[in-house]
C-alpha cells in the first residue's frame, strides 16, 4: 500500500541515511541551466531505464550517489532501486512498473526537488521554464 506523500516525506526525514541528501550549489546551477523541463525529462528517462523493468540491470546499485540532481533526489526519496521502492513505497519487486507507479515515482522526485529549490531563495522562481 502506497503512503500518503506527506507521511512519506515525514518518514524519509526521520531516516539518517535519506535525510542527509541535499542539493549542492552545483546541482542548483545544473537545474537552472537545463531548466525544470529538462531536469524532469532526465528524471523520466532515468526511471524508465533503471526502475521500470521487472529486473533492472544492477538493481540496488543502478543509481549513482552523485553527478545529477535527480540521482540525489532518488536516494533522498528511496526511489533509487526496486528494493527501496518495495520498502518505502509499497511497489512490488519483480514486476514491470505500471503507469501509476511510474507517475508516483516521478511525482515524489519532483516534489523533493521542488522542496530543495525552495530552500535556495536566489533560485526560487527562476528555474521553472
Amino acid at each position: 500500500m502506497r503512503r500518503d506523500m506527506g507521511d512519506l516525506f515525514l518518514n524519509l526525514s526521520r531516516s539518517a541515511f535519506r535525510s542527509r541528501f541535499v542539493l549542492t550549489r552545483d546541482d542548483h546551477e545544473y537545474i537552472e541551466v537545463k531548466g525544470w523541463d529538462g531536469v524532469l525529462s532526465h528524471a523520466a528517462d532515468f526511471v524508465m531505464e533503471r526502475l521500470v523493468p521487472a529486473s533492472p540491470r544492477n538493481d540496488g546499485r543502478q543509481t549513482p550517489m552523485k553527478g545529477h540532481p535527480v540521482f540525489i533526489a532518488q536516494h533522498a526519496t528511496a526511489t533509487c532501486c526496486r528494493g527501496c521502492l518495495a520498502k518505502w513505497h509499497g511497489i512490488e519487486k519483480g514486476v514491470t512498473l505500471a503507469e501509476d507507479d511510474i507517475q508516483h515515482v516521478l511525482g515524489v522526485i519532483t516534489a523533493w526537488l521542488q522542496r530543495e529549490i525552495e530552500k535556495q531563495p536566489t533560485l526560487k522562481g527562476r528555474i521553472r521554464d
